[in-house]
């Protein structure tokens, strides 16, 4: 897959909470540490566990074998813990939106407007699919290879396309947006899924047939033609996925960047009409010459486009029919909304319960207009001081990164000097944008859910049309500053953390150092060392994607990551299947740097001076103990299952484990000896910074 722009520390998770004072939204006393006296969550820990045997059972353990995961989530963690209490947060401010009545900005009466029509079940059911009726009949008036071209480009129709199209920060000029084409046209989400014969996969793909009957049934085809028209439509996918490429040849940065002139694209890639395409998505002409677009599964093309030529309108129009239905199942009759949560939250998912309806509503929201919610988010829940403090650990740790390179012994002059400035010219974005996003031009109507999320769909896109030949916007956040986690943007080389993620667990004002060292410093750590990743690292101080570094120092850290990828692959969270390594090769890059350089970072903290022992644990293990914590998770196999395939992080379990190992720190201070499972011999270990 293309790198779109940037890499993120977490997993999209939904649980419930660990500790019910920050998911109930009470304020801690004052002075006192959310988690146990000094951070950490000493109950949680199995002490019968050796370290060096398991340190995510050493310090979760406990949590672990009592922590249950509530039957409307399909995880439960840390992670998720700040995602309720983000979402209660909104919660709140919506409800208060909706007390207020008339006395509301415009952009408070957007918010409040476009929950409301989420929520308003009872309108949606009187409704029925008179809301779709349009849509429906539009692709059921299909007639040629060339309306389904354009069908599938449709912002406002949102159905589902063989090829996706993206506007974004071109990679070898980030001064510039670009066209980016990428392979698309999955129902299931991973082409593994069509392809292996583990036993969980081939379930869900019987399952995924019956779906597609039944969704085809709910939109009014009669029982018999739905069976076969799903087996057909099921059949298509399978063919679409035997020619996408893997996931882990989608990450690679050199791979996917192809650009070409669309005349040329119509050239390589024949069979489909790209013309009418890329019309209808409302591509502009540049104002001289010709417009270049940038295609990631090079290989791929070709044979997807021959697919679509070969395969017959009629199957494109029951293709594109199911997939709108399913796409568009929330803003539908609670039938289909059910149907879907059948086969995508409980077959895929292992969940037991639909989330209630007015967490959802949040979801949505943030989704279609997150800055207009996170604006009043951050006014309520957000210090002035947070950011300060945040800034000042941000400081330290590139700090520690610069001294890191400047002692490489692997690397070479010349390509030290260019990290260096590389390094020197991150920028940091903390909490929340300088600059709000204007969403004055969507227009929202409470009693038009359907219409509603069509207007947001083109709204986003024409936001994205228009700048497309004007300077990049470097001020634009890529997350709602409500969002519980963080990224590094390779094209503009920033690194970003929204106000979600600066609190407890992760952040801790009044915990001890040491930990918050060993999580939000990990955390900054991991989002710095993605620009020094196995992906990362093709791109300069200034956003290119160019080889800057000397054929000796890139064979060197190769060789090393090659290690780490050998080492991922080695485990197997379920049965049958093992942890892609170079899928998660960037990810585990990130957390093995981003913890060797937090440790680093807090003993520059420290000026000399010795900590204190809390608990009988020393600084150097509530480092450790404070990074295990942040990674606690639980999930439902059916989850796991679909991250291994999907997912390029390592299940959190494997980001403990496989990165405290590698730490030579972590052995000294855990006491972890020959003969722990743990254990791997000093000339084995993956060094990197």
């Amino acid at each position: 897959m293309r790198r779109i722009g940037f890499a993120v520390l977490g997993l999209s998770l939904a649980g419930f909470s660990l500790w019910g004072s920050a998911a109930d939204g009470q304020v801690p006393a004052a002075n006192k540490a959310v988690l146990g006296a000094w951070g950490v969550d000493l109950s949680g820990m199995d002490r019968n566990v050796k370290p060096g045997d398991d340190f995510f059972r050493y310090v979760n353990g406990a949590w672990f074998d009592t922590a249950e995961i509530p039957p409307d989530r399909t995880t439960t963690g840390s992670f998720v813990q700040l995602d309720i209490q983000s979402e209660t947060r909104v919660r709140s401010i919506l409800s208060e939106l909706e007390a207020r009545g008339a006395n509301l900005s415009a952009e408070e009466r957007q918010v409040r407007d476009l929950y409301a029509s989420y929520v308003d079940t009872d309108r949606v059911e009187r409704l029925g699919l008179e809301p779709a009726r349009r849509d429906l009949a539009a692709i059921a008036g299909l007639r040629t290879h060339e309306d389904v071209a354009r069908a599938m480009a449709s912002p406002e129709l949102g159905t589902e396309s063989i090829f996706d199209v993206r506007i974004g920060v071109d990679d070898k000029n980030p001064d510039a947006y670009a066209v980016f084409v990428r392979q698309s046209g999955l129902g299931l989400p991973d082409r593994d899924y069509y392809r292996l014969d583990e036993k969980g996969i081939v379930a869900a793909r019987e399952k995924y047939r019956t779906y597609i009957a039944e969704m085809l049934r709910l939109g009014g085809v009669p029982d018999q033609a739905a069976t076969a028209k799903a087996e057909a439509i099921f059949k298509l996918e399978t063919e679409i996925a035997e020619i996408h490429w893997s996931r882990a040849d989608r990450r690679d940065a050199d791979k996917t960047y192809n650009p070409m002139r669309a005349s040329e694209l119509a050239q390589f890639a024949p069979d489909f009409p790209w013309a009418a395409h890329l019309r209808e998505s409302g591509i502009p002409n540049p104002s001289a010459g010709e417009r270049q677009v940038i295609i990631s599964e090079k290989s791929a093309f070709p044979g997807l486009a021959s697919l679509f030529a070969r395969t017959p309108v009629d199957l494109w129009r029951d293709y594109l029919t199911f997939h709108y239905l399913s796409g568009h199942a929330a803003y539908l009759p609670k039938r289909f909304d059910d149907a879907r949560f059948e086969f995508y939250g409980k077959v895929l998912g292992g969940q037991r319960e639909q989330l209630a309806r007015d967490k959802r509503g949040v979801r949505f929201v943030g989704g279609m207009m997150g800055e207009n919610v996170g604006r009043l988010y951050v006014a309520r829940y957000f210090p002035a001081d947070a950011k300060a403090k945040a800034q000042d650990l941000v400081r330290n740790l590139l700090d520690v990164y610069r001294q890191r390179i400047q002692t490489a012994d692997w690397m070479s002059p010349e390509t030290r000097r260019q990290a260096l400035e590389k390094v020197g010219t991150f920028s940091v974005k903390i909490g929340y944008p300088d600059n709000w996003r204007d969403y004055s031009a969507l227009r929202v109507d409470p009693a038009d859910l359907l219409g509603n999320q069509a207007r947001g769909s083109r709204f986003e896109w024409n936001r994205r049309l228009v700048r497309l030949d004007q300077p990049v916007d470097r001020s634009e956040w890529g997350m709602s500053p409500q969002t519980v986690n963080a990224y590094y943007n390779s094209s503009l080389n920033e690194i970003v953390f929204p106000a979600g993620i600066l609190q407890p667990p992760f952040f801790d004002p009044n915990a001890d150092p040491a930990v918050n060292y060993g999580g939000i410093g990990a955390v900054i750590g991991h989002e710095i060392s993605h620009g020094f990743d196995d992906q990362g690292s093709k791109y300069d101080a200034e956003g290119v994607l160019r080889n800057w570094w000397t054929e000796a120092d890139r064979r060197n850290f190769d060789g090393r990551t090659t290690a780490l990828v050998d080492q991922f692959a080695g485990y197997t969270p379920v049965p049958g299947l093992s942890v892609n390594g170079r899928l998660t090769l960037g990810e585990n890059i990130a957390d093995l740097a981003g913890l060797t350089v937090s440790h680093a970072a807090y003993h520059l903290s420290l000026k000399g001076a010795q900590p204190p022992v809390l608990d009988g644990f020393t600084g150097d293990q509530r480092i450790f103990l404070g990074y295990a914590q942040v990674w606690r998770f639980k999930a439902r196999e059916e989850t796991l299952r679909q991250r291994v395939l999907s997912d390029p992080h390592s299940p959190p379990e494997f980001r403990i484990n496989g990165a405290v190992r590698n730490v030579d720190a972590w052995y000294d201070a855990m006491g972890v000896a020959p003969g722990d499972k743990l254990y791997l011999a000093p000339s084995s270990r993956v060094r990197l910074w």
